[in-house]
């Protein structure tokens, strides 16, 4: 789950695109050990490879609600070629989720280690 505590202490600064502290939130790492927070910034690249599959299912959706409440609207999802289990969990979760326009692999940015997402505003209509 992201956790929208973001660093510091003054609340004002939230909203501030001057501050950079507004594009960071917490994840809480599901691991046997202990339960850290990473760090992500929310710039539209979301990289995978220090996730398991069972956190990128939660992971996933909340990382594009974070983008869409930002007005972030193409991302790209480094999951990594490897045997295509993260590749797979990512593209089943972008094919249910309503604000996913479209999303694919293009050499540049990643070729089939990484998926390019578009993503609309609730209130915009889906291109055919």
């Amino acid at each position: 789950m992201l956790d929208a505590d973001r660093h510091g202490d003054d609340a004002d600064n939230l909203d501030d695109p001057d501050n950079p502290d507004d594009n960071i939130v917490n994840h809480k790492v599901d691991n046997d050990d202990d339960h850290d927070a990473v760090v992500l910034e929310i710039d539209g690249c979301l990289d995978l490879h220090h996730f398991a599959p069972r956190e990128v299912k939660e992971l996933v959706p909340d990382y594009l609600a974070e983008c869409l409440a930002r007005g972030i609207l193409d991302l790209r999802i480094v999951h990594g070629k490897g045997s295509g289990t993260l590749r797979t969990i990512v593209h089943a979760i972008l094919e249910r989720h309503p604000a996913v326009v479209w999303f694919g692999h293009r050499p540049e940015a990643g070729s089939w280690g990484a998926t390019v997402v578009k993503l609309q505003l609730p209130s915009e209509e889906k291109e055919s």
